[in-house]
């Protein structure tokens, strides 16, 4: 009986070491946010133009950003959390050559820009981007959100506050707390998380089209979720690409279906 209490006890302690730490550090977990040590963050990939977004907390941010074709709209690309501006150009490579406008948003904290991301401040990013194009003629009814996994839940914020022309979710998520618990049912993931992104309950408030594009094979988020996404948004599309996983924004067939569906609401 005593050795049972110990082992118990053990395994308590390790327990609510688990839950502690997942309360103290689940901003480094949420976003690990590449380092930029070798990297001076005005520098911005071939075919771009370095740009400044200013916020409403006083952070400048740096960003890229390629001037639309007459005609053509500009899409405003928000990362996922382990990514930075260089991956956000191959995940829209393909959609800036048909003419198509690129604003590449980076976040604080991330690539040698100043602050601490989270929820609020990521939100406070976006919304510096839409401003930025406010102030450079770039109308409301051009501007096509795309959000990839953790900037699913950034675009789709915007998406409710401003009007667009249209939203896509590239592996997107339900809610930040569906993901964590998901991946640790042992954990009440649930009540530790600050940061929430909720997109599923926003979504019925986006009066835009919105394409939700996911690969079937997405272990890190399952394809219910983007399943879940398009029954709530009035006006979606829900494309499910066979044998891809959470690599989906970075493939020839995701910007290849996300051109089909740009040249769909243009007509």
């Amino acid at each position: 009986m005593r050795i049972a209490l110990v082992v118990l006890a053990i395994l308590a302690f390790l327990y609510l070491t688990a839950l502690v730490s997942l309360a103290l550090g689940q901003r480094a977990l949420i976003y690990p946010a590449p380092k930029a040590a070798s990297i001076n963050p005005a520098d911005v990939p071939p075919g771009f133009a370095p740009v400044t977004l200013a916020t409403r907390d006083g952070l400048h941010l740096h960003a890229a950003y390629r001037t639309a074709a007459p005609g053509h709209p500009t899409l405003v690309f928000f990362h996922g959390n382990g990514s930075r501006i260089e991956e956000s150009a191959l995940a829209t490579a393909l959609l800036g050559q048909r003419g198509n406008g690129l604003l590449l948003v980076e976040y604080r904290g991330y690539r040698g820009n100043p602050g601490k991301p989270s929820e609020q401040g990521l939100y406070a990013d976006g919304r510096a981007a839409l401003a930025w194009l406010d102030g450079h003629g770039v109308p409301a009814n051009q501007r096509i959100l795309i959000g990839n996994s953790l900037g699913s839940g950034v675009a789709t914020q915007l998406a409710t506050e401003q009007p667009i022309a249209g939203l896509v979710l590239i592996s997107g998520f339900t809610s930040l707390p569906d993901v964590a618990a998901g991946h640790y049912p042992w954990l009440p993931a649930r009540l530790l998380l600050r940061d929430r992104y909720d997109n599923l309950t926003k979504l019925p408030q986006v009066s835009a089209p919105v394409l939700v594009l996911h690969g079937t094979a997405d272990t890190l988020i399952p394809a219910s979720h983007a399943r879940a996404l398009a029954a709530a948004a009035p006006r979606a599309d829900l494309e499910l690409v066979p044998g891809y996983g959470h690599e989906l924004a970075f493939e020839p067939v995701a910007q290849a279906r996300i051109l089909a569906w740009l040249g769909a609401l243009q007509r």
